[in-house]
């Protein structure tokens, strides 16, 4: 059968422009009543389609499709074994390599071994990429760049460092790609010092290797270091400057975070992508600018970019925390998708604002709505409980979310549990809680049972709690000064003046508070006993 002449052209286009599989089990229905299905070029068209969409369904109807061609060529095999490299069960590639190895005769070439050591790569298989670096060496294929590229990459991601540096050393040719297939997996593995002397030594950069130093210093929270390089940089990308924002914002460095963003819009050829205003948006939430955060907004509606996922998250997490919870539900009810990280924001937010009822229902209509509460959503709705003192409800909550939801309760839940207890007056079942907990963990409970203790006037459980509390960390300054306030409270001076004597003797100091607020789009910090310290 002549390919080219014989095949429809439609039916190629079509498959060309499938976009679900669904299309391409059409397609794949229309080849196998013409007989074109065992036709090398045309069935290669419903295989590439798995290379651009490799979700397991798709990856395997290609792998299907692939053992029933009559004389399958290296472009077939390839792509199935690239497909499932990019896919989440990247192990597979081996089995499409090993039938390509002994099925026929057609050898693995140089692509073959590139999208196999990918993924050896992607699992970090250091065994099976050690293999196929022999059966390279043994094939008789001439040394390849990209080959060796990615070995040097799968050597390195498996950590083994000493040895990807030797195939770097030992290449014929190297190019950008290859020093930077060393630099990645030490900026993956957080290895800063190490990934600072490769890019010093580097014979040439592009700007992805530029990134990934920034990337480096900002996961480690060396922001200083990162805006260092960040300035060094001959030319920028959107990347660039996403890492930059982010790494900001990670760092609790807000209004640099902005700063950046505002020089980005400035500069940047490139427009801000979802990543970038995830990150402004982070800002905005923490340092409660509104007026800024309204902006992104604007921004968002006027670039027709869809409020999905993590930006329908953020979006609702920063009208929360800058008291604007309407515009918070106006955007969780607008939002085209939304994942737990939605729902939880949603929940949070109403909690926070004393609306516990309606994050009932929220977490209500989560549950209906298909999707699973994780550990961050119980800690939201038993805060909501606490905010309004559903005490029934909270319990409740408590004992189904291990027995119903599979989600074990962490410190955080207790807390949330002994602080609501402590509220109601029920210090018993509080300290039952609290007794569970391991010693290690129990200090924050303490403190909050202790306040509740004071609260209703039971000096001598809330003094037993405070010399607990000190007994568990000496070295801290909150049962110090839970004690001096337990003993100001009941007039007794002496005792006070023997905590603060303590204090000094085991040389701890209180940390003083900080508070910000904006005026006029500029954030102001305020620290107590100091004023202001900054505009």
């Amino acid at each position: 059968m002549s390919t080219c002449s014989s095949t429809p052209l439609p039916i190629l286009t079509f498959t060309e422009k499938a976009k679900s599989l669904s299309e391409i089990q059409q397609a794949h229905a229309f080849m196998l009543k013409t007989g074109l299905s065992r036709d090398t070029f045309s069935a290669s068209k419903l295989i590439s389609f798995a290379v651009a969409n490799p979700e397991p369904k798709t990856v395997s109807y290609a792998h299907s499709i692939l053992n029933r061609i009559d004389t399958p060529n290296a472009f077939t095999h390839n792509s199935l074994i690239r497909a499932y490299a990019n896919s989440p069960t990247p192990e597979m590639a081996l089995t499409a390599f090993r039938e390509m190895l002994l099925g026929g005769p057609v050898a693995p070439d140089k692509y073959s071994f590139t999208f196999a050591l990918k993924a050896c790569a992607a699992f970090r298989g250091v065994e099976e990429g050690r293999q196929l670096h022999g059966l390279f060496l043994k094939s008789g294929l001439d040394s390849d760049v990209f080959v060796e590229n990615t070995l040097v990459n799968v050597y390195a991601r498996s950590g083994w460092f000493e040895v990807a540096r030797k195939v770097l050393d030992e290449m014929p040719e190297r190019d950008v790609v290859s020093w930077n297939s060393l630099l990645s997996a030490f900026v993956e593995k957080g290895l800063v010092e190490e990934a600072r002397g490769l890019f010093d030594e580097m014979e040439e950069r592009n700007v992805e290797s530029w990134n990934f130093m920034v990337s480096c210093y900002a996961a480690a929270g060396l922001v200083e270091e990162a805006r260092g390089v960040f300035d060094e940089m001959p030319v920028k990308d959107l990347v660039s400057w996403n890492a930059m924002v982010s790494g900001y914002a990670s760092a609790g460095c807000y209004g640099e975070a902005l700063e950046v963003f505002n020089e980005m819009l400035k500069s940047c050829a490139e427009e801000p992508d979802g990543f970038t205003l995830v990150s402004v948006l982070s800002a905005c939430a923490n340092l409660g600018s509104l007026s800024q955060g309204e902006w992104v907004r604007v921004y968002i509606d006027k670039h027709g970019v869809e409020i999905d996922g993590f930006l329908a998250t953020a979006l609702v997490d920063m009208y929360s925390k800058c008291g604007r919870i309407d515009k918070a539900i106006e955007v969780f009810r607008g939002a085209s998708k939304k994942d737990v990280s939605t729902w939880n924001s949603m929940i949070t937010g109403l909690s926070v604002h004393g609306l516990g009822n309606d994050a009932l229902e929220i977490f209500s209509e989560m549950v209906y709505e298909g999707f699973k509460p994780n550990g961050i959503t119980f800690i939201a709705v038993l805060s909501a409980c606490n905010h309004v003192g559903l005490l029934d409800q909270a319990r409740k909550l408590f004992e189904t979310m291990s027995s119903v939801y599979g989600v074990e309760p962490s410190i955080e839940h207790y807390g949330c549990m002994v602080d609501l207890l402590g509220r109601l007056g029920r210090f018993e079942e509080a300290e039952e809680l609290v007794n569970k907990v391991p010693p290690d963990e129990a200090s924050v409970l303490l403190e909050s049972l202790l306040g509740a203790c004071k609260r209703f006037g039971r000096t001598e459980q809330a003094e037993s709690l405070a010399n607990r509390l000190l007994e568990l960390n000496p070295g801290e300054t909150s049962g110090y000064v839970q004690m001096s306030n337990l003993y100001a409270s009941d007039g007794r001076w002496d005792e006070v003046t023997e905590v603060r004597r303590k204090m000094r003797a085991e040389r701890v100091n209180k940390k003083p508070g900080c508070s910000m607020i904006e005026v006029d789009g500029v954030v102001h910090e305020f620290l107590a006993g100091e004023g202001l310290i900054n505009d």
